[in-house]
C-alpha cells in the first residue's frame, strides 16, 4: 500500500546530489503536469467546437495518445524520490535497522535491473519508429517523440534508483536509523499531521499543538 513519507537532508555529499537532482526530477513532473493541463483545454476545445460549431479538433485521438507518454513517464522519477508508489509493506513495515535498509537495498537494485532491461526495449522502440517514420493513423502525426520520452524518463529514474543503492548501502553500512536521500514511512501520528498541515495550513496546526 502507499504511505506517508518523508526524505531527510543535511550537509553530505549524497544529501547535496540528492537536492540537485530534485530539481530535473521536479521540472520534468512539470512538465508532465503542464502537458495534462493542455490536455484539458483540447478536451474542452473539442467538446465545445463540436457542439457548437459541429467542429471538433482535428487529430483529437492522435494528440490524445502522444501525450500520454508525457504526463505517464515524466513524473515517475519524482513520485520514487517522494515514496509515492503503490508498493506492499506488511512485511518490511516491520523491520529496523539494518535489515529495513538492506530489503530496502535489494528492492531497489531490482527495480534498477528491471529499469536498464526497459531503457533499453524503449530505446529499440523509439529507434525502429524514427527510422520508419511511424506516424499516428489520423494526422499522421509523428510517434518518435512520445517514445524518445520513455527511456528518457526510464534513464532519469535508473539514475534516481543509483542514488537511493548510495544512500540505503552506506545505512546498511553505518546502521542509521534514519538516512538522508530516501523516503522514510512515517508513523500514523506524523501521517495526520501532515495532512492537517496540508488541509488547514502550517500555522493553523502550530496553534493547535501549542493550545494546553
Amino acid at each position: 500500500m502507499s504511505a506517508s513519507h518523508s526524505v531527510l537532508q543535511d550537509d553530505s555529499r549524497l544529501s547535496r546530489a540528492d537536492r540537485l537532482f530534485l530539481k530535473l526530477e521536479t521540472l520534468l513532473n512539470l512538465v508532465g503536469g503542464v502537458v495534462i493541463f493542455m490536455l484539458v483545454f483540447l478536451a474542452t476545445t473539442n467538446i465545445l467546437g463540436r457542439w457548437l460549431f459541429t467542429m471538433p479538433v482535428s487529430g483529437y485521438i492522435d494528440w490524445v495518445e502522444q501525450a500520454m507518454a508525457f504526463f505517464a513517464f515524466l513524473g515517475i522519477a519524482y513520485t520514487q524520490r517522494e515514496g509515492g508508489h503503490i508498493r506492499m509493506d506488511i512485511v518490511v513495515g516491520h523491520l529496523r535497522g539494518r535489515w529495513l535498509w538492506l530489503s530496502e537495498l535489494i528492492s531497489v537494485l531490482l527495480m534498477f535491473a528491471i529499469t536498464l532491461i526497459l531503457i533499453y526495449g524503449s530505446y529499440l522502440h523509439f529507434l525502429r519508429a524514427y527510422q520508419i517514420g511511424d506516424s499516428s493513423l489520423d494526422i499522421n502525426l509523428p510517434t518518435w517523440p512520445a517514445k524518445l520520452v520513455v527511456p528518457i524518463a526510464l534513464s532519469v529514474l535508473a539514475l534516481r534508483l543509483l542514488l537511493q543503492i548510495w544512500a540505503y548501502s552506506r545505512a546498511v553500512w553505518r546502521g542509521e536509523e534514519r538516512p538522508v536521500a530516501v523516503p522514510l514511512i512515517e508513523d500514523a501520528a506524523s501521517v495526520a499531521a501532515a495532512e492537517a498541515e496540508s488541509v488547514m495550513g502550517e500555522g493553523a496546526v502550530s496553534d493547535e499543538k501549542s493550545q494546553p
